[in-house]
């Protein structure tokens, strides 16, 4: 009976510094992206620092990012294609060698 209640004790304790961790890494983003628009409010005051920071820390993160990464893989693909067109034909070392050269213009 001793050893079944020092067992859940424990798992008590693990779980409750399991569900620190997770609180504290969402305080973290939260406070990251505070600081940050802190800085961008730089020298506003009263009313227009307030909405500022308010439209500052309801904003969601920018999509460019993802729209370039988009684009280049997509660039990639085409020139993947286009490589594995020319190289019809070739098998091996040969194929091998024609990709890499081909793939790295």
């Amino acid at each position: 009976m001793k050893k079944l209640l020092s067992l859940i004790a424990v798992g008590m304790v693990l779980s409750l510094g399991v569900a620190h961790a997770a609180e504290g890494d969402a305080k973290t983003k939260q406070q990251s992206k505070m600081g940050t628009c802190n800085k961008e409010a730089g020298d506003k005051k009263g009313d227009e620092r307030k909405a500022f920071m308010k439209e500052c820390l309801s904003a969601k993160p920018a999509a460019a990012p993802v729209a370039a990464k988009s684009e280049k893989q997509t660039a990639q693909q085409e020139k993947m294609k286009t490589c594995n067109a020319d190289a019809k034909g070739k098998k091996g070392d040969e194929r091998k060698a024609f990709m890499k050269e081909c793939l790295s213009k």
